[in-house]
């Protein structure tokens, strides 16, 4: 049968008017898909690094941090950005639960590489979350929440983890029990606590990946590490860049994925060990804490390549931040001695209530919604992020989920930015004594530090006695927290105190029902301003 050739074409083109709002549809429908589809998000938490050791935020740093720059131009700068606590374990809770630290069980301190697990199954974490909206969640790097080893008597599990004898018992042939994978975590790989705790192993997925056989312990001035167990596939100056060459591989697997995923790579540097490698020691003309700096910035700045060469830049959400300020372990008087000061113009450092111990660098970059050049003076904190992600994937918090997280997205664009709803921030010492921050004014419910700087309250007693008993700051005209106008602003300290302690009680400092403080069994004396 033959066709006329007229008659042929308009059957052509009564096909192709047929499928052409099919074609459109589906075109759209793509569109729609893609242009709905929730971020990637990247979590990058630094050990122990200042305010002052970037760049961008210190214009008279020592330490050029070209990456991290990058960063912080190619998104949105925080200047006023705070952990939960100056130190690395609390603040580590916060961020995965979006509550506050102090309402757990742990009410000062931190844990070792041997603790018992802090966050329960029961709680909502940020990646239980984000698993229930259809992501695949990672964790790579440093732990520090505990988690429950193994033991080959039960009866004895021995000491609390600070010392090499307090490991004989623990069962490495056996799986680790809460672990990152039982609070969301698809995938988990890292190790129990910082990289001067032992044991030192890797844990992935649960287990052990080889056998401690030997005992380690390094005794250098910035180089030390506890004496404890060792594996053979850990090497402590390697497992820095341990981490991110698997953070860079888990990227690239995942974006080959139709789902969207969330990494939360919490590294164990620049905290000591400080372990440059043999390409990075001596890069700065400081000392090797410096060295360290640069070199977790040459390797942020791989995993931000990495980013844009998968394809993907524009849909990941990065953000980089650090778990406290920087530790006198890396040298701090030295190095102020050398012109580069860690924390800034702040007073403090880790462990302290002062701002050095918890102001801290914190940038983010969302290239499909974050103009690049944005600045932000806004008050925010580390719990914040289970807020945010959820207001970004439509997941409605619980009245027992995120009980200390506002998000942060409305400060993400500038025609929004007036509706970010965080009025006060809660800040912990190691000591677990308190602080709250309302606009300008900061209020300090201790004479001292509550940390390792002066007035250190395990050292300096006699100082201490002749303090007042709180310390009242204006941070707007008074960054430096040197005039303390505890005497002078009754009206403001009693406003500030009645916030904190409501906030205390209620459970919670953001709207909802109140809810609980973990139960404990002793008694809770930083508190007792409550009372009097």
């Amino acid at each position: 049968m033959t066709y006329k050739k007229p008659e042929f074409l308009n059957m052509i083109r009564m096909a192709l008017s047929c499928l052409l709002p099919i074609i459109l549809l589906m075109v759209s429908c793509k569109e729609t898909k893609e242009e709905k589809r929730s971020p990637n998000i990247i979590y990058i938490l630094a050990d122990d690094m200042g305010y002052g050791d970037v760049s961008i935020l210190n214009k008279e740093s020592k330490i050029f941090t070209p990456n991290l720059d990058r960063l912080g131009q190619q998104g949105i700068l925080f200047t006023d950005a705070h952990t939960s606590s100056s130190v690395c374990t609390p603040t580590r809770y916060g961020i995965l639960t979006g509550r506050y630290n102090w309402r757990s069980r742990l009410k000062s301190g931190v844990l070792t590489g041997k603790s018992k697990a802090l966050i329960p199954n029961t709680r909502t974490t940020v990646a239980s979350m984000l698993k229930k909206k259809g992501y695949t969640t990672a964790f790579i790097g440093k732990w520090h929440l505990g988690w429950d080893w193994a033991y080959e008597n039960n009866t004895d599990t021995g000491g609390d983890g600070w010392n090499k004898e307090d490991f004989k018992n623990i069962d490495f042939t056996k799986p680790v029990l809460n672990n990152p994978n039982d609070l969301g975590f698809d995938y988990a790989y890292g190790h129990s606590g910082s990289l001067d705790m032992a044991p030192y192993v890797y844990v992935e997925n649960g287990r052990v990946t080889s056998i401690p056989r030997s005992t380690t312990v390094d005794k250098g001035k910035y180089s030390w590490w506890r004496e404890g167990p060792t594996a053979k596939d850990f090497v402590h100056e390697e497992v820095t860049p341990n981490f991110f060459d698997r953070a860079n591989e888990y990227v690239q697997r995942a974006a080959a994925n139709d789902t969207p995923f969330f990494l939360y790579l919490a590294l164990p540097s620049p905290h000591t060990p400080i372990l440059p490698t043999k390409a990075w020691k001596g890069k700065s003309g400081l000392l090797p804490y410096a060295d360290f700096v640069l070199m977790v910035d040459h390797y942020l700045g791989e995993l931000l390549n990495r980013l844009k060469k998968e394809g993907i830049e524009e849909n990941t959400l990065v953000i980089f931040t650090s778990d406290n300020g920087c530790s006198p372990a890396a040298g701090i008087e030295e190095l102020q001695e050398l012109g580069h000061y860690p924390s800034y113009i702040y007073r403090g450092h880790k462990a302290d209530i002062f701002e050095g111990g918890h102001r801290v660098p914190f940038m983010v970059k969302w290239p499909s919604v974050i103009k690049p050049g944005s600045k932000s003076d806004a008050l925010v904190g580390t719990t914040d992020l289970m807020a945010t992600l959820a207001e970004i994937t439509s997941y409605s918090l619980k009245e027992d989920e995120g009980e200390d997280s506002i998000s942060m997205l409305p400060l993400f664009q500038e025609e929004t930015k007036n509706n970010h709803q965080r009025e006060t921030v809660v800040n912990h010492s190691i000591n677990g004594d308190f602080a709250i921050r309302k606009g300008d004014w900061k209020l300090i419910m201790t004479p001292g530090s509550g940390g390792w700087s002066y007035p250190n309250p395990n050292r300096d007693s006699l100082a201490l006695k002749s303090l007042p008993p709180m310390q009242l700051y204006n941070l707007r005209t008074d960054p430096q927290e040197s005039k303390n106008l505890y005497d002078k602003e009754t009206s403001k300290v009693m406003e500030l105190r009645n916030i904190l302690i409501n906030q205390i009680e209620k459970g919670r400092s953001t709207r909802g029902a109140p809810q609980e403080n973990d139960s404990i069994h002793f008694e809770w004396t930083q508190i007792d301003f409550i009372n009097s």
